[in-house]
């Protein structure tokens, strides 16, 4: 069974960086796509980054420039760098993997950012 799980989350001022991690239970050196999302109370699940079958990266337009996402297929981990956080940054934060025909998700973990 695959497993995704995240790791990183916690609480931070506005203007500080957290880094998250995913780790997965299988290679993700070939995959269909990976990426991050966030839930928050009030909003829908949205989309953060992800990296397609043409293997570039897209950010939603509310963290372009302050997030990075990258990855070690060494170690099956997916990363993302959030720096500049904002308290709208608020959320849960969730990883999926489309590997094979199939789509995998972690539980998340929380990203809280103070005023």
């Amino acid at each position: 069974q695959v497993q995704l799980v995240e790791s990183g989350g916690g609480l931070v001022q506005a203007g500080g960086s957290l880094r998250l991690s995913c780790a997965a239970s299988v290679s993700i050196f070939n995959f269909y796509s990976m990426g991050w999302y966030r839930q928050s109370p009030e909003n829908q699940r949205e989309l953060v980054a992800v990296i397609g079958s043409g293997r570039s990266t897209v950010y939603a337009d509310s963290v372009k420039g302050r997030f990075t996402f990258s990855r070690d297929n060494a170690k099956n981990t997916m990363y993302l760098q959030m720096n500049s956080l904002k308290p709208e940054d608020t959320g849960v934060y969730s990883c999926n993997l489309q590997k094979d025909g199939r789509a995998y998700w972690g539980k998340g973990t929380l990203v809280t950012v103070s005023s």
